[in-house]
């Protein structure tokens, strides 16, 4: 079970470590961990013949370690291609948001995709896994396509236009789905972790997910739209027992979340964590919804160890913030920064956006002018914003949009304005942004570029060079890879097909395309 990364990265992910433990706790299944720089003694295997491995796994959260994908599987000396691996080579499977929201540029790269929350998902697929062990590759692979969530992108193929517009993503072969929905968890409980460890990311810390999705549904937000609907553990039955099990190893506590303090019994919880046992533990919480944000949320966070809160403004422009479905007025954000200040906190992070749909330079200075005036409200709190540019995802309303070119002089005119007011400025790279629509809007046409840009794949002008080769390249029997502006900057149309049209999400595209129009008309 592999992740694109390093073991103290991939250790923090409670994806991967939920991912992990439901493998581990398998009588019929020895699953061992493998990161980019370390992982467990590999399983035994005949000399020169590679490791003795059924499966191979891979949870992917950020479109940019996508290609990490295949240094991983040469590695294992598993062939890059599923087309070209046989009944001796395992069957590599993935999930995870990035290859829920759209697989089609890995999916050449997998044999078997799990498409949502893993709870249900993922053992469905290890019993069909087993049940299935003597069988044929092929054979196998149909089993596990009949079941819900599983993609198997092998027994669908794309079709074009001699335009090269993509058509559709049909079944190969009769009794295959023509599409896939997504899978969603509806239990009482979320997911804790299970390993807590000082090599971590975030050292010794036991983190809890207190809600999953977000009710807010900002209409560009992939951690909103992708994992609906909103959903909360009982503070009794759920989040109670899921701390003071990782309380009996660590006294840090971080509490995970979309928007943490919009569970029901958040204050209750609070309150919980107020008593004086809890004198020497640490408690940290994600991102907080603004107007959320009480004397008593920060009296309790300052007490217990916490610095700073973090808080989504996504723009200074109250137009803006309607545009993106944020509910959240200025007001409520000065209050933020004034009660964080009075609770004892000293520092407030603010997270935003350039680039966003309709944006015009003067929502950008609104911007620097809230940040200024927040300063100013409350001297001595230390602020900084977070800023990046925006990106297109799968399955929000924002789909159809494309990077705006304008961001990135916008990220300079913020710092312009902000680092000689000692505010501080965290700018996401613009050059990145374009990388990662990329990923976020292709179809398997971008298979080929990914291969190419390997040794190369952190750098930009890497990227670009693969992907002018590739479009170069004579097509066999596909269609060319489309304009790099095209995918990248292209404003599309609501009724164009997308590539991942055939894999359902919460929410069907005439509501997407619904909340999109709400947001234009805004």
């Amino acid at each position: 079970m592999a992740f694109p990364s390093s073991y103290s990265v991939g250790i923090t992910s409670l994806g991967y470590q939920m991912v992990w433990a439901t493998l581990a706790q398998r009588s019929d299944i020895d699953v061992r961990r493998l990161f980019t720089d370390q992982g467990d003694p590999p399983h035994g295997g005949q000399r020169g013949r590679g490791p003795d491995l059924d499966l191979f796994g891979l949870s992917l959260s950020w479109e940019l370690d996508g290609p990490v994908l295949l240094d991983l599987l040469e590695q294992q000396r598993i062939p890059l291609w599923s087309s070209e691996r046989g009944d001796q080579h395992p069957l590599v499977f993935g999930g995870g948001p990035v290859l829920t929201a759209n697989p089609e540029p890995l999916a050449p790269f997998f044999d078997v995709l799990l498409l949502g929350d893993g709870e249900e998902l993922l053992p469905a697929f290890l019993d069909g896994a087993v049940a299935s062990q003597g069988l044929g590759r092929a054979e196998r692979l149909r089993q596990l396509a009949q079941l819900p969530g599983l993609y198997v992108p092998s027994l669908y193929a794309p079709r074009y236009d001699p335009a090269g517009q993509l058509l559709a993503v049909e079944p190969i072969e009769s009794g295959i789905p023509a599409s896939i929905a997504k899978q969603t968890w509806r239990g009482n409980s979320l997911t804790h972790s299970t390993v807590i460890t000082p090599a971590a990311a975030w050292p010794s810390i036991h983190m809890v997910e207190v809600v999953r999705s977000c009710p807010e549904l900002c209409r560009f937000c992939l951690a909103s739209y992708l994992t609906l609907p909103f959903r909360t553990p009982s503070l009794e039955d759920g989040l109670i027992p899921a701390v003071e099990l990782g309380l009996k190893a660590t006294q840090r506590l971080g509490l995970l979340g979309a928007s943490v303090t919009q569970h029901p019994q958040f204050s209750e919880l609070l309150s919980w964590l107020n008593q004086d046992r809890f004198a020497d533990t640490r408690v940290s919480v994600s991102s907080v919804r603004a107007a959320t944000v009480t004397p008593q949320l920060a009296e309790i966070l300052a007490k217990r160890g916490s610095k700073s809160l973090t808080i989504a403004i996504e723009s200074g422009s109250e137009r803006l913030r309607e545009v993106v479905n944020k509910k959240l007025s200025t007001e409520e954000i000065y209050g933020a920064a004034r009660y964080a200040k009075e609770g004892g906190l000293t520092g407030l992070k603010l997270y935003g956006m350039v680039g966003l749909p309709t944006e015009q330079e003067a929502d950008v200075e609104a911007t620097a002018e809230l940040l200024i005036a927040l300063k100013k409200a409350t001297p001595g709190l230390r602020l900084s914003l977070g800023v990046s540019s925006f990106v297109p995802k799968a399955h929000t309303p924002f789909q159809w949009e494309g990077v705006r070119p304008e961001a990135e002089k916008r990220l300079k005119l913020l710092a312009k304005r902000l680092n000689p007011k000692g505010i501080e400025l965290r700018p996401e790279s613009y050059g990145w942004s374009l990388i990662q629509a990329l990923l976020s809007r292709s179809d398997r046409r971008l298979a080929p570029v990914i291969v190419a840009v390997r040794g190369h794949h952190e750098q930009l002008g890497g990227w670009k060079k693969a992907y002018r080769e590739i479009a170069s390249q004579p097509v066999n029997g596909g269609a060319p890879l489309p304009a790099w502006e095209e995918v990248i900057h292209g404003r599309w149309a609501t009724d164009r097909l997308l590539p991942w049209d055939h894999l359902e999400g919460p929410l069907p595209v005439a509501s997407l395309a619904k909340h999109h129009q709400e947001a234009l008309r805004a």
